[in-house]
């Protein structure tokens, strides 16, 4: 006689953990399927929440990254076990880096069979606890909603950093009942997003040392996201100059007056005074060396030691909600004058301007390879001129990348973060497209990028996520050609094919055009637009010369230098070292 696959009860702890995420306002899962998981896949379709299913794990957690990244609250990824969990780690770790808020679900074999060489039996908290916030596996069903309560927390940031955590189940605890006077009602609601108050004295010396300073320079981060409009006024009122790097793009409008970014170079050395906001000073940033940013002192604004205290101290520190923070300082500093050099602030931008209308005219005349293919910045200038003021755009690449970073402005912006995760485009796409559903979704991505989650794209079709994805195709890894080339004299296993990644796009359902010349770049994505207004993912595939070098590319960033990621950083890092 067999046995027969137990029911999953409406009282199970998979419901209680479908019930919990719905009530904590989880919409979306996304997920690929697996025995290990099955009870909980279950219960989140029957309490209405949208599987999105993929073709790989290491894609869903991407998307539940994206996710959280544009909603500002939670992504929830569910993989199976074993291999599920080792597939999702590049996107687990890619989160860590990030301090995206994912939660990630898992199942394990039956308690009865741990450690007896069940299927797919593997301690998952041992590899993926490096990469989380918190991560646990649950045995007990009379724990779940605890073990849930406190994974939400950490993974949210109430209380430290925010990242992704993980928790997987048993799948018998999964099917185990849970008595109701264990369900208290309190587990369930969600707390409110809790706000961390600067401290008086601080916001007093960051006053003074800000409206003290000549040549002030913002530069703002992850943490900063949410508090636009108190910096918009903390800048109107000090003239202080304004980067950003790509962690909080679209935070101060473009047309704003401290808007300085073709300038990064020179201002980051000029400037006396450094206001990190919510900001790590990572490889990005030279690691707010000296070589770099000379003398200039530092205030240091966040609400998690991680974007506050990392490399360099500040000569005054807020730990605080950075909007909390500015507010305060903006009260404090009254009616006060600021000291800021406003020449030089008018100069700079100035500057900015003209270099920036001078590459855009140079990129939409860039000149075609010796190979007759066109420049990856006609591409770029050709995109530009067809996004909508409220598209979100998602960079991807190395190479491309680079190109992409400085050609394409957005008010919704992602890219493979500070982890460097290239293939993180079309999981991104997807996820964006439906979470922002009426916006232009654009993957500005390379053809090497393109590879690792292609197979998205039958993700996207089955999902009718209207994403547009356009690959910029040179047929190689274009960044590591260059210094393969200049550095050792020879290429080795870096050249790919020019593949048809349109004819692809179409096996799977999608549009998919691919374009060889510049001039047919308008009348293509006029198509392909028209295809995602119908609910149609579309690809474009546009061969570019190889030929073009990328502000990456020749940075030295490739081959890695000893004490700074750039070649010119290093050299000045040396410099400052030996005391010349």
């Amino acid at each position: 006689m067999t046995t027969s696959p137990p029911k999953i009860s409406e009282h199970s702890a998979a419901a209680l953990i479908a019930r919990f995420l719905k009530a904590r306002g989880v919409t979306r899962v996304f997920a690929l399927c697996g025995g290990h998981i099955m009870p909980l896949w279950m219960r989140l379709d029957a309490e209405g929440i949208a599987i999105v299913d993929v073709r790989d794990e290491r894609a869903a957690v991407y998307m539940a990254h994206a996710h959280a990244e544009l909603s500002g609250g939670l992504g929830v990824a569910l993989v199976t076990a074993g291999p599920g969990v080792t597939n999702a780690m590049t996107g687990i770790a890619n989160a860590h880096v990030a301090r995206a808020s994912v939660l990630v679900l898992s199942g394990t074999p039956p308690r009865a069979q741990e450690n007896r060489g069940a299927l797919q039996d593997m301690a998952h908290c041992a590899f993926v606890a490096p990469l989380t916030r918190y991560a646990r596996t649950v045995r007990e069903p009379e724990l779940v909603l605890q073990e849930l309560d406190e994974a939400l927390a950490r993974a949210l940031g109430q209380g430290g950093e925010p990242g992704p955590v993980f928790l997987d189940f048993p799948v018998d605890t999964q099917r185990a009942e849970v008595p109701a006077a264990l369900q208290l009602p309190e587990r369930f609601a969600p707390p409110p997003r809790a706000r961390l108050l600067p401290d008086p004295e601080a916001v007093r010396q960051a006053v003074e040392l800000l409206w003290s300073a000549k040549r002030p320079l913002v530069i703002s981060g992850r943490g900063a996201r949410g508090c636009g409009d108190a910096l918009t006024k903390l800048l109107d009122r000090t003239g202080a100059l304004y980067l950003d790097t790509g962690e909080s793009r679209g935070l101060v409008p473009e047309e704003h007056a401290s808007v300085v970014a073709a300038m990064r170079g020179a201002v980051m050395q000029q400037a006396d005074l450094i206001v990190t906001l919510g900001r790590k000073l990572d490889f990005q940033l030279a690691y707010g060396s000296p070589a770099v940013f000379g003398q200039a002192r530092f205030l240091r604004i966040a609400d998690n030691a991680a974007e506050l205290r990392d490399n360099r101290r500040g000569a005054a520190e807020i730990l605080a909600t950075p909007d909390e923070a500015l507010r305060a300082m903006l009260s404090a500093a009254g009616k006060r004058e600021s000291a800021t050099d406003r020449a030089w602030a008018a100069e700079q931008r100035r500057q900015h301007l003209a270099r920036a209308a001078k590459l855009a005219a140079s990129m939409a005349d860039a000149k075609p390879g010796s190979d007759g293919l066109m420049h990856p910045n006609r591409l770029i200038a050709a995109l530009r001129d067809a996004l909508p003021a409220d598209a979100v755009v998602v960079a991807d690449g190395g190479d491309f990348l680079s190109f992409a970073r400085v050609g394409l402005s957005a008010a919704t912006y992602l890219d493979p973060g500070p982890l460097g995760c290239i293939g993180v485009g079309t999981p991104f796409g997807v996820a964006a497209a439906l979470a922002c559903p009426g916006r232009l979704v654009l993957v500005a991505t390379g053809d090497g990028s393109f590879g690792f989650n292609a197979m998205e794209i039958d993700t996207a079709v089955r999902h009718r996520a209207p994403v547009l994805i356009v690959v910029a195709n040179n047929g190689s890894w274009a960044i590591e050609v260059r210094d393969q080339q200049e550095t050792h004299g020879k290429v080795v296993g870096t050249r790919l094919q020019f593949a048809d990644h349109a004819a692809m796009a179409r096996a799977f359902g999608a549009h998919g055009e691919r374009v060889e010349r510049a001039e047919d770049l308008p009348d293509a994505i006029a198509r392909a637009q028209a295809a995602l207004a119908e609910g149609r993912p579309a690809l474009l595939d546009v061969l570019v010369t190889p030929e073009a070098a990328s502000s990456d590319a020749k940075s030295g960033l490739a081959w890695v230098p000893d004490l700074q990621p750039l070649a010119a950083w290093d050299d000045a890092e040396r410099a400052w070292r030996a005391g010349t």
